[in-house]
């Protein structure tokens, strides 16, 4: 695999309830760390991909996917390779339909996390081709458990920094065995499960700190869900 070849699959901005980082820092972020491209998945909205597309431009180097992070019954689920937003708490066969329907790819995210993660037995049954296995705000035991999974079942694994901030950009990424010139190159890699995760998730302080941020957000929310 080319190492220069990295994507970060799983990036919030302040279009998600829990971010508020400008599209722009995040593609300026990007590009100076040398990511090859990367997701643009707020939570259930796709508002974002018309600035993304808009940005774009200033930024020819970096390819950027239009994706989503819904929330369904079970947890979390990542769809890339879409232009509308499903409707929320869905159950998870259901979104991935829906998903289906639409050419979208769909990968399950962080599915281990205590919250938001859709659980092992979803992990192992869903109909998905690739499953996140590196994700920046998760502990390394709940990575590790998807990593098992994926493994056992012989899917790709997906690695995405889960970024809200700008900053936190890259810290787990995706790499792909073949050249991606374009979002269809990708969505081919990715149904084929042809994509392997890289990066770590954060250490202890990391993810104390990554904790205090996320109580912050969901306090100035009122503590709604996303």
């Amino acid at each position: 695999m080319n190492a220069a070849a990295r994507f970060d699959l799983h990036v919030h901005s302040r279009h998600s309830p829990d971010s508020a980082e400008p599209v722009e820092a995040i593609l300026a972020r990007a590009s100076a760390i040398g990511l090859r491209g990367l997701a643009l998945t707020d939570h259930n909205t796709v508002d974002g991909h018309a600035e993304l597309a808009a940005l774009g431009p200033r930024w020819p180097g970096l390819l950027l996917v239009p994706g989503i992070e819904v929330s369904t019954r079970e947890g979390h689920l990542l769809l890339y390779g879409i232009d509308s937003a499903p409707p929320r708490d869905l159950p998870l066969d259901a979104a991935l339909q829906w998903a289906q329907a639409r050419g979208a790819v769909a990968v399950l995210a962080h599915p281990f996390r205590f919250f938001h993660g859709v659980g092992g037995p979803a992990a192992t049954a869903a109909n998905v081709p690739a499953i996140e296995t590196c994700n920046g705000h998760t502990g390394p035991r709940s990575n590790r458990r998807a990593e098992a999974v994926r493994a056992a079942r012989r899917l790709g694994g997906t690695g995405g920094s889960d970024a809200h901030a700008a900053l936190d950009l890259g810290r787990c990424t995706s790499q792909f065995a073949r050249p991606i010139d374009t979002v269809a190159d990708l969505l081919v890699e990715l149904r084929a499960g042809r994509v392997a995760a890289q990066g770590r998730g954060p250490s202890v302080a990391e993810r104390i700190q990554l904790a205090l941020g996320t109580f912050g957000r969901r306090a100035g929310r009122g503590f709604r869900p996303v």
